[in-house]
């Protein structure tokens, strides 16, 4: 199952990379700035956004300790998740502005709950989250729909991706593997790009890399090694309030993930016959390649021997590898340094 279909767009090789803007809390609990990293990530390249669906009494208790306590506003991680909560007809009004602006609505659910929420509102896909990998309600839930998986492996052992990836091709359920590391922000040597690699070679999988560095060259460098989806981090500025910003790229440089995918899929897609192409460059080729010409003023008479000749630009004229035939031979002109020597400057050979 090496290619996976979410909504129109076939996911595998030979398909440009999805990209997904993840806004995750970015919006920090406002519909408002919600509705706005959707216009954001449609203007600036992206095929789907993606949030968190979080719903604190299904999946929290007041014992969960803050990841990062960035802020006094919420006392506890549950009063945290609690804000970021949005209601059914909220989020429902989220998904339509997404599919107006043509981008894909995608989000992670974290529980059960969140699960047959954002069944109502036909998303074409399931995200699981690193932190799920034991979580088997949720895949079993997500299985249940028979949509496509999107499943995160930053916190994962290689035993239990199997174990996992078993699971879902026991079931021809179609799926792929997201490497990321769950660091916030990543370092660029813990990436690991080469577990992409890995991936494709183990599970035939599609691949994509969910990347929490906070710039834009592990995705890039991704897209080039052939990953089939790209999930990032956005916020309008460094500056933005929120535990997820160092971890986040600007919109500006998401559009410039977009472009560099086209750039990447027409060269990963167009390979390059060398003789062909040398061929289509046959003007190119005699501008730069080298003839014969005389080192000095030369007479007519004069017997040519190879100090004589020395190559030069264009390489329209007598090839210089050629020059062996011309020694010996009478000039049967004059000519100097200037120009390039000519077969009817020659005569036969003297002897």
């Amino acid at each position: 199952m090496d290619e996976i279909r979410i909504a129109k767009r076939v996911i595998g090789t030979g398909y440009p990379a999805m990209l997904i803007a993840e806004v995750a809390q970015a919006h920090d609990g406002s519909l408002g700035m919600a509705h706005a990293h959707i216009d954001a990530a449609a203007d600036a390249g992206a095929d789907a956004v993606k949030f968190q669906t979080h719903i604190a009494s299904e999946e929290s208790t007041f014992d969960e300790p803050f990841r990062v306590k960035f802020s006094d506003q919420d006392v506890t991680r549950y009063d945290y998740w609690k804000r970021m909560e949005f209601s059914p007809a909220q989020w429902a009004g989220l998904a339509q502005h997404a599919n107006d602006k043509g981008l894909c609505f995608l989000s992670s659910a974290f529980s059960v709950a969140a699960v047959n929420l954002l069944e109502t509102l036909s998303m074409p896909a399931w995200k699981i989250g690193s932190g799920e990998f034991r979580s088997a309600e949720l895949l079993n839930a997500m299985m249940r729909t028979g949509k496509p998986i999107l499943y995160s492996t930053g916190m994962s052992k290689w035993s239990e991706i199997t174990s996992v990836v078993n699971t879902l091709r026991e079931r021809n359920h179609p799926f792929a593997l997201f490497q990321c590391t769950s660091q916030y922000p990543t370092p660029s040597e813990s990436v690991g790009l080469n577990v992409l690699e890995e991936f494709h070679r183990r599970y035939a999988c599609p691949v994509g890399l969910s990347d929490h560095s906070g710039k834009i060259f592990a995705a890039m460098a991704a897209m080039a090694r052939g990953a089939n989806l790209i999930e990032a981090h956005v916020t309008f500025d460094k500056r933005m309030f929120g535990p997820d910003v160092p971890a986040s790229i600007t919109f500006a440089e998401f559009a410039l993930l977009a472009k560099a995918r086209e750039e990447f899929h027409l060269m990963n897609t167009r390979p390059v016959d060398k003789d062909r192409m040398a061929e289509q460059l046959s003007n190119m080729r005699e501008l730069f390649t080298k003839s014969i010409a005389p080192a000095r003023e030369l007479r007519a008479g004069d017997i040519l021997v190879e100090s004589m000749l020395v190559p030069k630009k264009p390489g329209t004229g007598i090839p210089y590898s050629a020059r062996h035939q011309l020694l010996g031979r009478r000039l049967l002109k004059d000519v100097g340094p200037e120009r390039l020597l000519r077969w009817g400057d020659i005569g036969e050979n003297d002897a």
